[in-house]
């Protein structure tokens, strides 16, 4: 499980089980844990109103370098 903090404000924004290596382009929403985030319409913020992602569906479509994240990753 890793935890994603908002690049500009380090609030935690969620709990996500990350499975394989490499970057987070992308959270699949059935791994998200908890939830911090503010939703309006499509986009993901931060409470500080930092623009985190893009809601497509069944992912979130993460911004790069509005985040950074910290914890174990899962391999498979």
């Amino acid at each position: 499980m890793i935890i994603v903090k908002c690049a500009q404000c380090r609030r935690k924004i969620f709990k996500y089980r990350k499975i394989g290596k490499g970057k987070l382009l992308h959270c699949w929403k059935d791994r998200l844990i908890e939830d911090y985030s503010l939703c309006k319409q499509n986009e993901v913020k931060c409470q500080c109103g930092n623009l985190i992602g893009i809601d497509e569906g069944k992912w979130i479509k993460m911004k790069q370098h509005a985040f950074y994240y910290s914890g174990n990753i899962d391999r498979k």
